[in-house]
C-alpha cells in the first residue's frame, strides 16, 4: 500500500480510503444477498437501491481519497450525484409498476399505504365524481321530502 516511494508507512489517508472502500464492497454484498432472500419484490427493491447507493458512495469515497487529478475528482463526484438521482427514481417506479401489475405483498406485511390510493390518474377523476353526484342526489331527496 505504500505510495510514490514512501518506503513501507501508510498513511492515514490510505487506510481511511480503504475502510471506505471495504464497507462499500461489504454493503453492495449486502444488499446482493437481500435481493435473494427476501420475500417479495417491494423488500427486494429496498434492498437493491438502498445499500448498493450507499455501498457506491463510500467507494466513490475512498477512490477521491487515492486519486490525486481534479478530473478524477470530478468525475467519482458525478458519480455519487447521479447515484442519488436515478437510484430513487428507478426504486419507486419499480415499485409502483408492481404494486399496480398486482405484484404479491409479502404475509407478515403489516401497512399497505397504497391499498387507498387511485391507481391510475384517471381513477382519482371517477372517484371524485360520484362524491359529487351523491350530493346531488341527497339535495334532490331532501328536496322532494319537503
Amino acid at each position: 500500500m505504500a505510495r510514490d516511494g514512501a518506503g513501507d508507512a501508510v498513511s492515514v489517508r490510505d487506510v481511511i480510503a480503504a475502510v471506505l472502500i471495504l464497507s462499500g464492497c461489504a454493503l453492495g454484498l449486502l444488499g446482493g444477498l437481500g435481493v435473494l432472500r427476501l420475500p417479495d419484490v417491494f423488500a427486494r427493491m429496498h434492498a437493491a437501491t438502498k445499500p448498493p447507493t450507499l455501498g457506491l458512495v463510500l467507494v466513490a469515497l475512498g477512490a477521491i481519497l487515492r486519486v490525486d487529478e481534479l478530473a478524477d475528482v470530478t468525475l467519482l463526484v458525478l458519480v455519487i450525484m447521479l447515484q442519488f438521482l436515478t437510484a430513487p427514481v428507478g426504486a419507486h417506479l419499480v415499485g409502483r409498476a408492481a404494486y399496480d401489475s398486482g405484484g404479491l405483498l409479502a404475509p407478515d406485511t403489516a401497512v399497505d399505504d397504497l391499498a387507498d390510493a387511485p391507481q391510475d390518474p384517471d381513477a382519482a377523476d371517477d372517484v371524485a365524481e360520484p362524491d359529487a353526484a351523491q350530493g346531488s342526489r341527497d339535495e334532490s331527496v331532501e328536496d322532494g321530502e319537503r
